[in-house]
C-alpha cells in the first residue's frame, strides 16, 4: 500500500513538475536575441533583449511583451478593446506558439493569446532576418465576439528596458529642412514623437529613432542602442514610458488620434510592421543593419542599380513646350545620364497646368504645349538614346479641375464648413474605391498609351486637414487608417501589372518615407531644398535608415557653392541633376561628364557598400563618410568642408571598413579640368592596417569652406 501511495506522490510531483515548466521563446538573429517566456499565469512576458548569450537562465523582468488596458498594467498599454457589455479590459493567456523558416532565411514567430472570457484573439508576430540582426513585429487582433468591439490602442510592438540612463534621438523638421537630428536624455514620465497629418505624415517628425540604452549617448561607433522606425505611411505614434522605477516601456504603432477601430464580429485587425535592430556598436553598426535588410527585403529592386535623371524643373517651370522639351533632351545626352524626367506642368484639357492653382486630377497632356501629347516626347527621348519618365500627383485634386466639377463628393472635406487648401489642392477621398480606380487608372493609361515609359515621380504636397469622407460616412475614426490602406492597395494593383518600373516617392520633399510605401518604390525624394550645404545634414540624417540607392539627390543652381560641391553632395547616395545644362560653362559640362562617368563607375559601391559615417557635421566643420564594398576590394570617400574657419586645420581621418592586410590606392577624383589633386595621400599606396590605425588627410592643407573632396579607394598588388 505504502508502494503504492509512493508511487502515486512521485507521478504527481512530476506531473506537477511539467505543468510548472517556463515555456521559453527565442526570437534569435545571428548575433541578437529577444525572449520571451510563459508566466504560470498563462501571459506572455519579454524576459530578455540584447546580444545571443549562450546561458540559458534568463531572469524573468515580469514585463508582460503585450500588455492590455484594463488589467495591471499601470502605463500606456498596448491594446486596449472595449467589449458591448462596456467592459474595457482584456486578459491575454497563452495558447500556443509556432516557428517558421522562410525560404528567403528569414524566421517568424507567432505567439497566440486569447482572452478566455470575451474570446478576443491577438497574435504577436517575430519576423527575425538572422544575417542582418533585423527584427519586425506586428500583431492581428481578431474579434471572436457575437458583437462589434471598439480598439482604442493597437501598438504594432511594446518593448521593455532597465539602463541606468536612457538618450533619445529622434529627427524632425519641416519642408526644406527635413530630417534634423535632436538628441535628449530621457526623464520620468512619457515622451511622445507622433503625427496626425494624414498624408506627408513625416513633415514635422520622422517615423525613426534610436534609442541608447546607458550612462551617455551612443557614437557611430560606440554605445548600446536599438534603432527603431514603423512601416507605415499614415499617422504614426512612439511613446517612450520611464516609470517610477527607471523601467523604459516603449510602444511602437499606428496614431490611435481620432483612430478608434469599430472591429465586426470575425473581423481582424492588422497593425503595420514596427522595424527594429540592435547595436552594442553604436549607430553606425545599426545603420549598416538596417541598409543590408532594406535592399535585400524592403526596398523595390534593392539590389539592383538606379538611372542617373535630369530634370526640367529648374530650366523651365511651368514656361515649357514640346520643342523646349525636345531640345533638353541634347542637355540629357551630353551628360550622359539615363533618363530624362518631365515634372509638374503638362497636363490639362479645360483647364491648362500653368500653375499650382489649377488641373490637379486631369490627367490628359495639355495640348497647347504638349500638341502631340506624351507619347510623341517619350519617342523622341527614344530616338536621342535615353529614357524618358513623367511626374504624377495622383491623390489630389484642384478645386478648379475638370475632375472635381464632375466629383466633388470624391474629396476629403468637412460638412458644413469652408475648404481649407495647401496649395491650393485638396486630398482624394481613397477609401471610395472609384476613386482607387481613378488613381489607378491613372497610371494605367500612362503606360497603356506609352509603353516605353521608363519611370515615375509620385508627388503628394499636402496633408489631411479638415478631414471627413462622404464615403465611410458615420465611421469616421476608420479615416485615417483607411485612407493608407487604401493607398497600398492601389501600389499593390500598380506593382502587379507593372512590377519593376523605377518610381521615385516624393511628397513635398522627404515627408513621406517609410519601409511601409518603400516596397513599391525605388527611392525618394528626401527635401525640396537643394542647396549643396544644406543637404550634407539632410542626407545626412536620412542616411541612418535608409541605404544609399533609395536617397534621391540632384545637382541644382540653388545655393552659392561651386558646381563641383554640389555635384560631389548629390554622388554621396543616388546622382540625379535638375539644372539647365545650357547655361553651363565648357569646364563645368567637361567636369559634368566626368563626374558622371566617374559616378557609373563606383556607383556599386555606393548603392550597395557599407557605409562608415567617419566625422559628423553635427560635431565638426566638415562632414566625411565613406561606402566599402563586401569583398573589401574598393571604397569611396566623400569629404565636405562646411563652415570651416580661416586657416582651420583637419586632423587625418582614419578609414573604416577595409581589409588590414590589403593595399589600397588613394585617387581624388571629380577634379575640375586641368586641376590637379593638392592632398599628399593622392595617388599613394597604403595597407588598411595603416589607412584605418594611422589615417590620411582627406582635406586639403588651409582648407576653405564650402570645399569637397572625393576620394576613389580600389586594391592594388
Amino acid at each position: 500500500m505504502m508502494n503504492k501511495l509512493l508511487s502515486f506522490f512521485l507521478l504527481f510531483s512530476s506531473l506537477n513538475s511539467l505543468a510548472q515548466e517556463v515555456i521559453t521563446i527565442k526570437v534569435s538573429g545571428k548575433d541578437t536575441e529577444l525572449i520571451f517566456k510563459v508566466g504560470n499565469n498563462k501571459r506572455i512576458y519579454q524576459s530578455y533583449f540584447g546580444v545571443k548569450l549562450t546561458d540559458d537562465s534568463y531572469a524573468d523582468k515580469r514585463f508582460e511583451a503585450y500588455p492590455a488596458g484594463g488589467m495591471e498594467f499601470e502605463f500606456e498599454p498596448a491594446i486596449r478593446a472595449v467589449h458591448t457589455d462596456g467592459n474595457p479590459s482584456l486578459e491575454l493567456r497563452y495558447v500556443k506558439h509556432n516557428v517558421q523558416n522562410n525560404a528567403d532565411g528569414s524566421v517568424q514567430t507567432d505567439i497566440f493569446l486569447k482572452d478566455q472570457i470575451y474570446n478576443t484573439e491577438v497574435v504577436l508576430h517575430y519576423l527575425a532576418y538572422s544575417a542582418q540582426n533585423v527584427f519586425k513585429s506586428w500583431v492581428s487582433i481578431k474579434n471572436a465576439e457575437k458583437k462589434e468591439i471598439i480598439l482604442t490602442n493597437y501598438a504594432s510592438s511594446m518593448l521593455h528596458f532597465k539602463a541606468n540612463k536612457y538618450f533619445l534621438t529622434q529627427f524632425h523638421g519641416d519642408w526644406a529642412k527635413e530630417m534634423k537630428m535632436q538628441e535628449q536624455q530621457l526623464t520620468s514620465g512619457i515622451k511622445v514623437i507622433d503625427s496626425k497629418l494624414g498624408t506627408r505624415a513625416n513633415k514635422y517628425q520622422a517615423p525613426h529613432f534610436f534609442l541608447t540604452l546607458g550612462n551617455q549617448p551612443s557614437t557611430e561607433d560606440t554605445g548600446e542602442l536599438i534603432a527603431g522606425t514603423l512601416a507605415w505611411t499614415g499617422n504614426f505614434k512612439f511613446s517612450f514610458e520611464l516609470d517610477n522605477v527607471d523601467n523604459l516601456h516603449i510602444a511602437a504603432g499606428i496614431n490611435n488620434y481620432a483612430s478608434e477601430y469599430h472591429l465586426k464580429p470575425e473581423e481582424t485587425f492588422t497593425t503595420p510592421a514596427f522595424i527594429f535592430t540592435y547595436s552594442n556598436k553604436g549607430k553606425g553598426l545599426a545603420s549598416r543593419n538596417l541598409h543590408a535588410w532594406a535592399r535585400k527585403f524592403a526596398v523595390l529592386d534593392g539590389e539592383k542599380g538606379r538611372y542617373t535623371l535630369l530634370n526640367n524643373w529648374e530650366a523651365t517651370g511651368f514656361k515649357f513646350d514640346q520643342q523646349k522639351l525636345v531640345s533638353l533632351f541634347d542637355g540629357a545626352k551630353s551628360l550622359g545620364v539615363d533618363l530624362f524626367l518631365l515634372d509638374d506642368g503638362w497636363f490639362g484639357e479645360k483647364y491648362p497646368r500653368d500653375n499650382d492653382k489649377t488641373s490637379l486630377g486631369d490627367w490628359m497632356a495639355d495640348k497647347k504645349k504638349l500638341p502631340d501629347g506624351v507619347s510623341y516626347l517619350v519617342k523622341s527621348a527614344t530616338e536621342k538614346g535615353i529614357k524618358f519618365g513623367i511626374w504624377i500627383e495622383p491623390e489630389m485634386v484642384s478645386p478648379k479641375s475638370d475632375l472635381y466639377e464632375k466629383h466633388p463628393d470624391w474629396v476629403l472635406k468637412l460638412p458644413n464648413r469652408a475648404e481649407n487648401y495647401q496649395r491650393n489642392q485638396l486630398v482624394l477621398d481613397l477609401t471610395n474605391p472609384k476613386v482607387q480606380d481613378y488613381v489607378f487608372k491613372i497610371v494605367d493609361d500612362l503606360f497603356t498609351e506609352n509603353p516605353n515609359l521608363a519611370y515615375l515621380k509620385w508627388d503628394c504636397n499636402r496633408t489631411i486637414t479638415n478631414g471627413y469622407s462622404s464615403y465611410l460616412g458615420y465611421n469616421q475614426s476608420h479615416l485615417y487608417i483607411d485612407y493608407t490602406k487604401a493607398l497600398y492597395s492601389v501600389l499593390e494593383k500598380i506593382r502587379k501589372k507593372y512590377p519593376h518600373v523605377p518610381i521615385m516617392l516624393c511628397s513635398g520633399g522627404g515627408g513621406r518615407v517609410d519601409y511601409g510605401a518603400m516596397k513599391y518604390f525605388t527611392e525618394f525624394w528626401p527635401s525640396d531644398n537643394t542647396d549643396g550645404l544644406e543637404r550634407v545634414f539632410i542626407q545626412w540624417g536620412f542616411s541612418y535608415f535608409f541605404p544609399a540607392n533609395t536617397i534621391a539627390n540632384h545637382v541644382t543652381s540653388w545655393g552659392k557653392q561651386s558646381l563641383k560641391f554640389r555635384t560631389d553632395v548629390a554622388m554621396m547616395d543616388k546622382l540625379g541633376y535638375d539644372i539647365d545644362v545650357a547655361e553651363f560653362t565648357k569646364d563645368e559640362l567637361l567636369f559634368s561628364q566626368q563626374a558622371i562617368a566617374n559616378y557609373k563607375r563606383f556607383s556599386p559601391t555606393v548603392y550597395q557598400g557599407n557605409l562608415y559615417r567617419l566625422i559628423s557635421p553635427y560635431e565638426n566643420n566638415r562632414a566625411v563618410l565613406m561606402y566599402s564594398d563586401e569583398v573589401k576590394n574598393n571604397a569611396v570617400l566623400f569629404a565636405y568642408n562646411l563652415s570651416s574657419r580661416y586657416r582651420e586645420v583637419f586632423n587625418p581621418v582614419k578609414l573604416q571598413g577595409l581589409d588590414p592586410s590589403k593595399k589600397y590606392k588613394i585617387k581624388e577624383i571629380n577634379l575640375m579640368p586641368n586641376v590637379k589633386s593638392a592632398l599628399a595621400s593622392n595617388d599613394k599606396i597604403y595597407t588598411g592596417e595603416y589607412l584605418m590605425n594611422v589615417g590620411i588627410d582627406v582635406s586639403k592643407t588651409n582648407s576653405e569652406p564650402l570645399t569637397s573632396v572625393v576620394l576613389e579607394i580600389t586594391t592594388t598588388n
